[in-house]
Parts: structure tokens; sequence; C-alpha cells
């Protein structure tokens, strides 16, 4: 699902940008103690890097090799202040590359948010900090009363190429025929700009995708979208994101401790609302709360 035109998130990303630039987020003071137990050689480097493999906005937001915008690069300048060291961003191609590049040492952390599974905390941890939602985007008004999978029968819905919406779907579809329903019709696309374009030309009736992304993208359809099955399951299990760490690593315990700070001084909500991700906010970061596959 974080499959991006580069183009059109560029250009989204610079409208993003204008958007959010009077929506400053308070700067933090030193937290000398977080400081003092991050692992000698960040300490001695002055520096970590975080590692991305591309925009996934409105969380992250790629302007060039080390530069970043969105509600991540937000929450890394806030941790970075509180942690008293640079956080710099490097892009790698897929997220195999993410995690080989924590687990050889490359790289110290992906901000992410990342997807928690349980197969991949055998190799590293997440600290969580959001919970995602798999919901629709559809044309204004919402004219084919699409508001959950029980009422896909028969429409024409978009999704991602691959993605686990696609199984999702293609598993309701099967449910319709089966009750004596029409069967969904599956619109594969390659990328999330040709899905949302094929719902403002009501080529399909939804693009069924991630919250976050399609809160984005709803924003920059000039009153064209809106979302709908917010907040719910629609096939899935609960799905929790966060920051990737080295497995067990003294780093993941300081990170950990970062964010609770920045929950309490209530940065965290600031910039997830300024962002306009409050619908995915979780009361407390925590580490691997995926406890079960997320189906």
């Amino acid at each position: 699902m974080k499959k991006i035109a580069t183009a059109l998130t560029l250009a989204l990303g610079m409208t993003a940008t204008l958007a959010h630039a009077a929506d400053a987020i308070a700067a933090q003071k030193v937290d000398q103690a977080l400081h003092d137990r991050l692992p000698e050689e960040i300490k001695t480097a002055g520096k970590m890097i975080s590692v991305n493999n591309g925009s996934f906005p409105p969380y992250e937001i790629v302007n060039g090799p080390h530069s970043m915008d969105g509600a991540s690069a937000d929450l890394t300048t806030a941790l970075s202040q509180l942690l008293g060291v640079k956080i710099e961003h490097a892009t790698v191609s897929g997220l195999s590359g993410v995690l080989a590049g924590i687990n050889s040492g490359r790289y110290q952390l992906a901000i992410g948010p990342v997807g928690d599974y349980p197969d991949r905390q055998q190799k590293v941890d997440f600290i969580d900090y959001v919970q995602e939602f798999v919901v629709f985007g559809v044309q204004k008004g919402n004219p084919s009363k699409i508001n959950s999978l029980d009422d896909t029968c028969g429409k024409r819905i978009a999704v991602m190429a691959a993605g686990s919406a696609e199984q999702v779907i293609r598993k309701q579809s099967a449910a319709c025929t089966a009750a004596g329903k029409p069967a969904v019709t599956v619109q594969s696309f390659t990328d999330q700009p040709s899905s949302i374009l094929a719902v403002r030309s009501k080529r399909s009736d939804a693009f069924f995708s991630s919250q976050a992304p399609l809160t984005y993208f709803v924003e920059q359809a000039n009153g064209q979208l809106e979302l709908a099955g917010t907040g719910q399951k629609n096939g899935f299990g609960d799905i929790f994101q966060g920051t990737v760490v080295p497995k067990n690593s003294q780093l993941g315990k300081v990170v950990l401790d970062g964010y609770k700070a920045l929950y309490q001084n209530g940065t965290y909500a600031a910039i997830m609302k300024k962002w306009k991700l409050d619908g995915n906010m979780i009361t407390e970061p925590g580490v691997n709360l995926a406890k079960g596959a997320a189906k």
C-alpha cells in the first residue's frame, strides 16, 4: 500500500508543506537522562540515521535524498531535540532494504511508521505509536453507499495490486457470490494516485486502502472525495505501526521512553492533529503491540 508515484508525491508534498507551514511544533529541551542512556557509539557520533523506503504521506514525504516532510519528520525532529542528537534521513528501495540496513547496523532506526507483524518481530523490535485501518475513499456524498465490506457486492472497487487489501476484497467478492449477490469488480492498480484518479473520474466506486494515506489524498482532492468505513476493521485485524529498532537493543528502550515523554507533554498529539491523523492515534506507545496476524 506504500507505492506512490514519485512526481505526484513531490507535488502533493509541496502542497502539504505549504498548507502546514504555519503549524509549528514546539521545540523540545534536551532530556539529559535519556541522552546519557543512548548507546556510546551514537553519543560519540552525535547522530543517528533513520532509514525509509520512500514517501508514505502524510507520515513520510520524501523531498530529496536526505530531506523529508510529514508527521514522521516532525516526530523525528522532536525526538532528536529531546535526545540531544541529530537524526538524519536516508532512503532505500523496499522494506527489505530498511530491515536489512538496521540489522547490519548501517542505519540505527526507521522512524516509520512501519507495519508491525509478529513474523517481523523475530528480527527487529517495533516501538508502535499509531494504529491503522483499511477504509474506503469514495466520491463526495458517497453515491454508491459503501460504508463497509458488506456494501461492496456488485461495486467497482479499486485496490493496490498484490496488496493485502486486494486479498481481502477478493475474499469478500467470493462471499458475495456465495450469498447469491453480484461479485465485486476488483480493479487493481500499481500505485495510489491511479486508484484515486479512478474514483475521481467515476471509473471506480471506491478505493479500498489504508486510512492515513487516504486521508491525505482526500484532502488534496478539492472536495471531490470523502472517506467511508473509517475506524472499522473491514476484514483486517488490529494493525499497529511504529518505529523499527534493532532487536532487544538499548536504543529501543530509549526511543520508547522518548516517545512516552512526547506523549505526556502533548507533542505527539499536536503532530498527529497537524497532519489530520487524529483517527490513528493510540493512547500510549508500546513495544511489539501486534500479537497476531493482521489478516
